[in-house]
């Protein structure tokens, strides 16, 4: 048995168990997905999920039925109890944000040509409650 100093490494839990990472990339992927859901049911047509690049990732890329393109950011908490999901979305988030969606532009140059306009959407899932706002920024 090990005892603490004899050299063992303490054992990592199991995926999935208490609130590590295997507990939050599900509760996110839930959300995203509640999310893609919430646009799908009004029209939109989802472009790209979790779309990545040397900088970063956009969680979410969807047409708008007016023909703009829309970058989502999607923040998923089980509960309010560390705050509003949309609150994480903060000034330096936007920014990235905004290179991210250049880099989405320059790379998918043809297939986004002749869209109307470009918005950035955040969708806070809070309990499985799904709240957009759009044009947040």
């Amino acid at each position: 048995m090990a005892t603490a100093g004899s050299g063992d490494a303490p054992r990592a839990p199991r995926s999935g168990s208490g609130p590590g990472p295997g507990r939050r990339q599900r509760l996110g992927a839930r959300g995203e997905q509640l999310v893609a859901e919430w646009y799908a049911a009004r029209g939109y047509r989802i472009v790209a999920r979790n779309w990545r690049c040397r900088e970063g990732e956009i969680d979410l890329v969807v047409w708008s039925r007016r023909s703009d393109l829309v970058f989502c950011e999607v923040k998923t908490r089980s509960s309010a109890r560390f705050g509003v999901p949309a609150e994480a979305v903060t000034a330096a988030k936007q920014r990235r944000l905004r290179v991210l969606a250049a880099r989405f532009l320059a790379t998918h140059g043809p297939e986004v040509a002749g869209r109307r306009g470009l918005r950035f959407d955040v969708a806070a899932v809070t309990a499985g409650r799904v709240e957009v706002i759009e044009a947040a920024f």
